[in-house]
């Protein structure tokens, strides 16, 4: 239960499992990079939207899973990612989907802050 308290922690701060296991300046590193790359990726025009069921219209299945999984990965960066979701520029998910520089890095925010936790749990002794 501890482990799982400590990933949720870890995906809605990003880094937060270093803040909870008291290594700040992984933590800061982590938080950093994620933030970064979530404001990059927001001011590149990156798509912060799920896709909708009429994007996916038409598109073979192996496409759309492909586009759900990206959306996902970018979801793994936690609150900057709700927090751009939220107060950021509303883009459907198409139209973010062409400005491929933001969602690379939106998807590299969200990989960033999944390995910052499996990294943390890692270390973390079973008690």
């Amino acid at each position: 239960m501890k482990r799982l308290g400590l990933a949720v922690a870890g995906w809605l701060v990003p880094g937060g499992v270093y803040l909870l296991t008291r290594r700040y300046l992984q933590f800061a590193v982590c938080a950093a990079i994620v933030c970064t790359a979530v404001i990059g990726g927001t001011a590149l025009q990156g798509s912060v939207q799920w896709p909708a069921p009429a994007d996916l219209r038409g598109l073979d299945p192996f496409t759309s899973i492909v586009f759900r999984g990206a959306t996902f990965a970018k979801a793994m960066a936690g609150l900057p990612f709700l927090a751009a979701q939220s107060v950021g520029p509303q883009w459907d998910f198409l139209t973010g989907r062409v400005h491929e520089f933001g969602s690379a890095l939106l998807i590299l925010a969200g990989l960033v802050n999944a390995l910052a936790i499996s990294s943390a749990l890692e270390r973390e002794p079973l008690k």
